[in-house]
């Protein structure tokens, strides 16, 4: 007989984790809002969703802030806008 998957018990207070990277933020946080926007989603659940995103929507922010001023370092204090010499 095979036994069933089991997950263990959380705390519903527990947040997820934020993702790995920028680029799986921003795909969680695509696939949040599209679900959303479909307007099938029950009241709670948009709550928790809307938590989650600015969760991920402030990850992102951080992160790119964090490249911004690694580049800003590089390019010796002046931020060049890209593509341009």
């Amino acid at each position: 007989m095979a036994r069933a998957h089991v997950r263990p018990e959380t705390n519903p207070s527990d947040a997820p984790p934020v993702a790995p990277s920028y680029e799986a933020a921003v795909g969680e946080l695509e696939q949040l809002v599209a679900s959303m926007e479909g307007g099938q989603m029950p009241l709670d659940r948009l709550l928790e969703g809307y938590k989650r995103g600015a969760e991920l929507l402030s990850f992102c922010r951080t992160r790119l802030k964090l490249v911004e001023d690694q580049v800003q370092i590089l390019e010796d204090g002046t931020l060049k806008p890209l593509g341009r010499d």
